[in-house]
């Protein structure tokens, strides 16, 4: 997993679901509008790739699964990326 602009990170399976339940719950908060509770979400996402993800050296090149957006996302960026089933395959 990509986090754009920053690194690259190799997760564990078994955060798959968290990182969907996140990545759903901020698909939702942009269809309803709420760029507070979005935001949150989207922290929340980040940190936690941040938090169990094992930071990949810069040398080492694969390809990422999953590229999340820059943590500097715009809103109206969010409603162009957050869509349907969002941006972690499920």
């Amino acid at each position: 997993m990509r986090i754009s602009g920053e690194g690259q990170f190799r997760l564990a399976d078994h955060l798959a679901d968290q990182l969907n339940e996140l990545d759903n719950a901020c698909v939702a908060a942009v269809e309803a509008g709420d760029e507070r509770r979005f935001r949150e979400l989207f922290d929340e996402l980040i940190a936690l790739i941040e938090r169990e993800g094992e930071p990949l050296a810069d040398d080492e090149l694969v390809e990422s699964d999953v590229i999340v957006p820059p943590r500097d996302i715009t809103f109206e960026e969010a409603r162009r990326d957050f869509t349907g089933e969002g941006i972690v395959p499920e």
